[in-house]
């Protein structure tokens, strides 16, 4: 065993959860992982690529070591059975390996608990109850203690940008509570706290999925999806038009407040996670030249004059897109745009989550962006996940429910 790799006593069900490494620096790896622009995963086994390493404990029983920048080495001796969450994507692949009921807290959970069974209404017998849960934005230290969490599944980095908490409060969470593991800052290959930032590695959204899996020991589900990732990625780069025939796209979020429209671009081909599921689209970006997430009024919008615009969390329960249609549809400026007169404003449900997002809305952006190719997106789509015939679907439901539920 490594000479960084701890482990914590205590006369709880931690009892049998190793865990180890050093969060800042020692143990990490330098540099960045490699991505490719569609975000395709490996098939390789969890071995082979997530680092995972096994020994027999004095007990007689194997435990198994993850490796994930930032948090280095981490050891278990069993799978956890409770899990704390921040973003949504550590939540989504949790859920995606049959973990859905051990999150115990999250971002938003009014919000993600509702948006999230809006896609599993289309997954025959997979659900989940988030509404409920504990919010962990700026949660206090108290509660993770009583939490008392087998795993924190969240970038310990990522913790301290929240009020009140710094580098020392996430050691004494991982020394007297269970380890932290998730990565935050590949979503957009942002720039992490200083503490962190000199080794800090960035991963692609299925390399941080299969290190998840490696945790939690389920490698198979994770391979079995990734399969089912791999082939509508290769589907939808092949049968994408030529690019001199692609639409500029403007994917933007959009919010009214007094009459007033509010928009904020993201910038299509950024490296990072939250492109994932429209990367592999190719399109060009209408905003390619505004920084990501910088407020622009209606007329840079009218100015920008994309052929498609897709308004991010706009699509499900509690979402206003048909607000933001009908306020573009109805105002003289806005009306200018393209796709505005041509009809081709759609919603898209969440920034980026985690793999069952990804393939839901890698669907969605291929009807919204090439319905000659992949079929259309229906106007009525607002508020629910369309319930698209088989032969209209672009990955097979049965199939992602059964990995899920471990009936493959």
């Amino acid at each position: 065993m490594d000479d960084d790799t701890t482990r914590y006593e205590a006369p709880t069900r931690r009892d049998y959860l190793k865990f180890g490494g050093s969060l800042v620096g020692g143990g990490l790896l330098a540099g960045c992982t490699g991505q490719t622009d569609s975000e395709s995963p490996s098939t390789q086994t969890a071995a082979d690529d997530t680092e995972t390493a096994t020994e027999t404990t004095s007990s007689g029983s194997e435990s198994y070591s993850v490796t994930m920048s930032p948090v280095g080495t981490v050891e278990f001796d069993s799978p956890p059975e409770s899990a704390f969450t921040v973003l949504v994507h550590h939540a989504d692949m949790a859920l995606a390996l049959g973990y859905g009921d051990a999150i115990n807290a999250m971002y938003a959970p009014e919000l993600f608990g509702g948006l999230y069974n809006m896609f599993l209404d289309r997954l025959d017998g997979v659900s989940v109850e988030w509404t409920d849960l504990i919010k962990s934005w700026n949660i206090d230290k108290e509660t993770l203690y009583e939490l008392d969490s087998d795993v924190h599944l969240a970038d310990p980095a990522y913790m301290t940008v929240m009020d009140s908490w710094d580098a020392a409060d996430v050691e004494e969470v991982r020394t007297n509570i269970s380890p932290w593991f998730g990565n935050a800052y590949s979503d957009r290959h942002g720039e992490p706290p200083e503490a962190w930032a000199e080794n800090y590695e960035y991963y692609t959204l299925w390399e941080i999925f299969e290190k998840v899996a490696a945790v939690f020991q389920r490698e198979d589900r994770y391979q079995a999806l990734a399969a089912i990732h791999s082939e509508i990625v290769y589907e939808l780069e092949s049968n994408r038009p030529a690019e001199s025939e692609r639409p500029r796209v403007a994917r933007v979020q959009m919010g009214i407040s007094d009459g007033a429209l509010s928009i904020y671009p993201f910038n299509l081909n950024d490296p990072g996670f939250e492109q994932a599921h429209l990367r592999p689209l190719g399109v060009e970006d209408a905003f390619a030249d505004v920084e990501g997430y910088t407020q622009v009024d209606l007329e840079a919008l009218v100015e920008a004059d994309p052929d498609v615009i897709l308004a991010t969390h706009a699509l499900g329960p509690e979402r206003n897109f048909d607000e933001i249609k009908s306020h573009l549809e109805s105002d003289r400026v806005a009306q200018q745009i393209t796709a505005v007169e041509s009809g081709r404003v759609y919603p898209m449900a969440i920034r980026y989550g985690g793999p069952i997002a990804n393939l839901f809305q890698l669907e969605m952006a291929a009807k919204q962006v090439y319905p000659e190719q992949f079929g259309t997106w229906p106007d009525s789509a607002g508020t629910s996940y369309p319930a698209f015939s088989v032969s209209k679907q672009l990955f097979d439901r049965q199939a992602v429910a059964d990995i899920i539920n471990g009936d493959f």
